[in-house]
């Protein structure tokens, strides 16, 4: 759970938009990112959200260990570790969720006169198609999290059957984030490719006659 954890919440997700917030302003001849002071929150939530969730390490019971899918009822039996690592996912999904909005406000907001969208470069698109992405999927991840935490600690019975709710229906409303989430890790990273690759072979990747 933590390991995969850390990979996905902590570092891939992260390190694409630290790309972004560089590169972006630069290729579309902003001066900076739409909001400095919500782009520095977006960042500032990691540390305390990657602490909490290590943290389950320190209390009774251990860290979450229901996998970073955390499906449930698994997820609804374990100690306090699994409300610490939903509380700190929750806050990386706000820092995602605020960063992805202000991407899109920089790019249709700010480009440079004569920078069309058009003309923007594929890694800027690629940003653009994954900060969409995280602005329509992350909330709903943040929802059955909300929905699983209520479910642990104040009697809630969304995913257990014998209160009258559904054990499927976290996989169907987590995969609505994670499936996206797919390609919120891969699309930047084909946008950097798509711009290291016409510098060393000298060609334009579109544009032929």
């Amino acid at each position: 759970t933590m390991h995969a954890s850390a990979m996905l919440f902590l570092f891939i997700i992260p390190i694409w938009a630290a790309f972004g917030n560089y590169v972006v302003p630069l290729q579309i001849g902003a001066a900076d990112m739409a909001f400095p002071r919500i782009n520095a929150l977006s960042f500032w939530l990691l540390p305390p959200a990657g602490l909490l969730m290590f943290a389950g390490f320190l209390v009774d019971g251990g860290s979450a260990a229901a996998g970073w899918t955390a499906y449930s009822p698994l997820a609804r039996t374990m100690g306090t570790g699994m409300d610490l690592w939903i509380i700190a996912v929750v806050l990386l999904g706000i820092s995602s969720t605020i960063g992805a909005a202000n991407f899109l406000v920089t790019m249709l907001r700010m480009r440079a006169p004569g920078m069309t969208l058009f003309r923007m470069p594929v890694f800027c698109w690629n940003i653009f198609v994954t900060s969409l992405l995280q602005l329509l999927a992350t909330p709903v991840l943040a929802s059955a999290l909300a929905m699983l935490y209520i479910d642990r600690n104040f009697g809630g019975s969304f995913f257990d059957p014998n209160g009258g709710g559904n054990a499927v229906l976290w996989q169907n409303v987590f995969w609505f984030y994670s499936h996206p989430a797919v390609y919120i890790m891969i699309l930047p990273g084909m946008g950097i490719v798509s711009e290291i690759l016409p510098v060393f072979s000298r060609k334009p990747i579109f544009g032929y006659k």
